[in-house]
């Protein structure tokens, strides 16, 4: 691990160069040597000073680089007007936090990498951003997430004076309710859990593209990964008071689909969306069973390149007509008629269609539920039902419906654009013929 961090460290002098076309290269090669390194296996590897990885944190290592490199290439606006290397300085930064926080094998340095990651993610928005709002969705981002992890805190430092280690396998102290719901609160906050949830939809609003794609495609997934390492050490009767969590998701889930179809905003619809999504995977990791474990991972592997392509088609749009309404953006089809097969891929997929991620994630989800209380079958239902009938709203709003007459033309899809959404629709539908990596987790 340590020869990819440094070999990612030395990166960081090729944002300098502004030259975005050898930056992309590079982080490719960095993503296939990482993949022939890994190992999934059971067992933590590529142990070196305070790294390891595992097949939970080696798959979302791999989302990140991912999404990363996906991001440098959907900005290529900011760098072909201003050839501006902060700002793949910026994204380098955030992708080494990310890196670290996923592979850091001590409670206290997830925490540490896990904080430092807002700080790159705070100057994508207020440098980068669309509207003066920027400062208040950067500021409902900041306050929100360090609101949730001061407990967090609190109870590692518990945690070491009680036991001597922050180790993940190596914990053992005497839980109660108190050391719980500090340890979940931070997590649950960045995930996030209804009721908590109001931070997403302005940042990402406000964010640009490459802000937007990081906020989906990686950074809700801090908040599973960091539950799913707490849930491999904690113990106790008060493990019962997760039946509060699941119900309030599975509530949530049926709320926020409703909320979805009174969006005008396509970027307010897809943030929401991440939002329903994120209770099923809440669920399933509070479940504590390993349906839902390896369910909840799958889907956060789905969701990330799903939702980020989404965002990736919305920007696309909102490049050529300055808008992201709906009321602007209806009969697409006729000026993009090429884009309307990926806008029908991916609204497919996040409505959780055959053969994607999303797929797998959410039966494996559902059945978990239904084994936990058959009750919850009903949120199910509705939650499902009301997921195909917001993405089937965005699709049928922008491509279908009278051509609103204030577009002017200069709408046709260069070939970056193409290749950024089917490196998004690709993973997403075919790595489900190789699922049998993520199973050995557990």
């Amino acid at each position: 691990m340590m020869k990819m961090l440094l070999f990612f460290v030395f990166l960081m002098p090729l944002s300098f160069l502004g030259n975005w076309m050898v930056l992309v290269s590079c982080l490719f090669l960095f993503f296939f040597i990482f993949l022939n390194l890994m190992y999934f296996n059971t067992f933590f590897s590529l142990l070196s000073y305070f790294l390891m990885t595992d097949v939970l944190s080696g798959s979302l290592i791999f989302l990140t680089i991912w999404i990363s490199i996906l991001m440098i290439v959907a900005s290529y606006n900011i760098f072909y007007y201003k050839s501006n290397s902060y700002f793949i300085l910026v994204v380098l930064s955030l992708m080494l936090f990310l890196f670290l926080s996923f592979s850091a094998s001590n409670m206290f340095l997830f925490y540490v990498f896990f904080e430092s990651s807002l700080i790159p993610t705070l100057l994508l928005i207020f440098g980068w951003g669309y509207q003066p709002e920027r400062l208040s969705s950067g500021f409902y981002l900041l306050f929100y997430t360090l609101f949730g992890s001061l407990p967090l805190l609190l109870s590692i430092f518990y945690i070491y004076n009680s036991c001597g280690t922050l180790f993940y396998n190596l914990i053992l102290v005497d839980y109660n309710f108190y050391l719980y719901l500090g340890l979940i609160i931070g997590f649950l906050i960045k995930m996030p859990m209804i009721f908590f949830h109001f931070w997403l939809p302005k940042a990402h609003v406000e964010a640009p593209i490459a802000g937007s794609m990081i906020l989906a495609g990686v950074l809700l997934k801090l908040g599973g990964y960091g539950l799913m390492r707490v849930f491999s050490f904690i113990s106790g009767d008060f493990l019962l008071n997760n039946v509060f969590f699941i119900s309030l998701s599975l509530f949530g889930m049926v709320m926020i689909g409703f909320v979805c179809m009174f969006q005008v905003d396509m970027k307010s619809l897809i943030a929401y969306s991440s939002v329903s999504h994120m209770s099923l995977v809440i669920c399933g990791v509070f479940t504590l069973n390993i349906y839902g474990m390896l369910g909840s991972l799958i889907l956060m592997i789905g969701h990330g390149l799903c939702s980020s392509g989404l965002f990736c088609l919305a920007n696309i749009i909102y490049e050529r007509s300055s808008s992201r309404s709906f009321y602007f953006n209806s009969g697409l089809i006729s000026l993009m008629p090429s884009l309307t097969f990926f806008w029908f891929l991916l609204c497919a997929n996040n409505m959780a269609s055959p053969p994607s991620l999303n797929l797998l994630g959410e039966i494996m989800i559902i059945n978990s539920l239904m084994s936990w209380s058959t009750f919850s079958f009903f949120f199910l239902f509705f939650g499902s039902f009301l997921s195909c009938c917001y993405s089937i709203y965005l699709y049928s709003n922008t491509q279908h419906g009278s051509l609103f007459g204030g577009l002017s033309g200069g709408f046709s899809v260069n070939v970056r654009e193409f290749m950024l959404l089917i490196f998004h629709w690709f993973p997403l539908n075919f790595l489900i013929l190789k699922i049998d990596i993520f199973m050995v987790w557990l």
